[in-house]
């Protein structure tokens, strides 16, 4: 590959068929998409190509291979539509390590010509430019709905149908989309069609655009209404009083309702109590940020760097065998992280455990960390007969004090088999208390119909309702 070489840079318009025209010896021409690849035959320009990238090759191997045969001091004639040029992929590959007197640009027409009025239309939206090949292999989008998206240079229907399906995660699927087309005759025009329909699109995409769905559903803007709640002049009175001490109940509270949707088997509600979550983190973290402390930046930076840096057999080339080899390279991993951060002489595997848990959910995660490192039962039998053990010391306890103890070993030992039925403790009472609470209601409401009181009445009458209640059992 040619270590040093001539780049004219260019978009598309008059000026770039001018360009073309006058400079018109090139030793290789690369067109960024089927509208580009059309100009450059308008204008029998040789040696021009069409980019195409295969599967997962990089940029860099696909600049190795495309410039291999090129001599030292070529000129190469690269065409794009993509406005600000600067967000062209290709051409800032191209024009990587290249002295600044060797690159060339000629600045080219806007391709969202006829999307001034449509923009209008959102003058509060920030305007997006991306790159399709910067959505390869994302899981989720780099952008959020509260944003107006151009999407630039989708030529195949396979990276079409990978957009359609990136798209979703934040748009609905009857969200209106505008997209400008090469046709077959040469003519480029603006189409519209849904979210859904998008994968139906024949023709190679030259722009997409995305309107916003709202101006209240992205991070961002949830973190301006909380600055502003808590802004000194023009805040709220209870927000701005608000401290890391004072919001503690509120964050346990919000937590529990969280699970309680969970329980319930609930999603609506398990949606509103998520944002609930959410406004206690953000609160906590603008409190934090006024004080110089930490921002929400750095919140969300070293879960990342967390998640990333202990799932090595997803981002790395770690190889694992099985969910039991993810666990033990966790644990490995946090161990090499107290040891970095000089904590490992200070803090243990089960201090990562808060106290503050529930005892129950403190006991299984107990159990869990110690099992992470081979500190467990060979099977589940011995777990099952150390119960039967734990139960016959409570039965057999000296007194009060030795049989209070002994309960707490019973219960501990209760929770071990749970954990290994791979069920939660917590959620597992907590549902066996909601169907108490059921029953129980049940058996109330059929006394208040007969007439009955329920201090009066015998066990016998009660176990009676108790039964007919196990019918609505869910």
């Amino acid at each position: 590959m040619a270590k040093n070489y001539k780049l004219i840079y260019c978009g598309l318009g008059s000026e770039a068929v001018e360009n073309i025209r006058r400079l018109s010896d090139f030793d290789l021409a690369i067109a960024r998409g089927s509208t580009a690849m059309n100009l450059l035959q308008m204008e029998h320009v040789a040696n021009a190509q069409l980019f195409t990238k295969m599967g997962d090759q990089s940029l860099a191997q696909w600049k190795q291979q495309t410039l291999a045969n090129i001599n030292e001091g070529a000129t190469i004639l690269y065409l794009t539509p993509i406005v600000p040029m600067i967000a062209d992929q290709v051409g800032l590959c191209l024009s990587q390590n290249l002295p600044s007197a060797n690159v060339v640009i000629h600045r080219g027409e806007d391709m969202a010509f006829g999307l001034t009025s449509l923009l209008a239309q959102y003058p509060q939206a920030a305007l997006v430019t991306v790159d399709a090949l910067l959505l390869e292999n994302k899981h989720h989008p780099p952008f959020s709905a509260d944003n107006s998206i151009l999407i630039y240079s989708i030529e195949t229907n396979e990276k079409l149908l990978e957009i359609q399906k990136l798209l979703s995660a934040l748009f609905p699927q009857a969200h209106l989309l505008h997209s400008l087309i090469q046709k077959e005759d040469g003519e480029i025009s603006w189409d519209k069609c849904t979210l859904a329909q998008l994968g139906e699109v024949t023709n190679p995409i030259t722009l997409l655009f995305v309107p916003p769905t709202s101006q209240d559903s992205s991070l961002e803007s949830f973190q301006e209404i909380i600055a502003h709640l808590r802004a000194p002049e023009d805040g709220c009175p209870w927000d701005k009083k608000q401290t890391h001490e004072s919001l503690r109940t509120y964050l346990l509270e919000e937590t529990y309702e969280a699970l309680d949707a969970l329980d319930q088997h609930d999603s609506g509600s398990l949606k509103e109590e998520l944002g609930d979550i959410l406004l206690q983190i953000l609160l906590h973290a603008q409190i934090a940020s006024e004080a110089g402390e930490f921002t929400m930046s750095d919140v969300i930076s070293g879960i990342n760097r967390k998640i990333v840096y202990r799932h090595p057999h997803v981002f790395k080339d770690w190889i694992v065998g099985g969910e039991k080899d993810v666990v033990q390279n966790w644990e490995s991993l946090k161990g090499q992280e107290r040891l970095k951060n000089g904590d490992e002489s200070r803090k243990g595997m089960l201090d990562g455990v808060p106290i503050s848990y529930p005892a129950l959910a403190q006991a299984q995660a107990i159990q869990d960390r110690a099992a992470r490192v081979g500190f467990d039962w060979p099977d589940i039998l011995p777990v099952l007969d150390k119960v039967a053990e734990e139960l016959e010391e409570v039965k057999t306890a000296a007194n009060d004090e030795e049989r209070a103890k002994e309960l707490g070993d019973l219960l501990f030992a209760l929770v071990n088999v749970i954990r290994w039925y791979k069920v939660d403790s917590e959620s597992a009472l907590r549902q066996t208390n909601l169907k108490f609470r059921k029953r129980f209601a049940y058996i109330e409401e059929q006394a208040r119909l007969t007439g009955k009181d329920m201090q009066k009445m015998s066990l016998a009458e009660m176990d009676a309702f108790w039964e007919q209640a196990k019918q609505f059992d869910v």
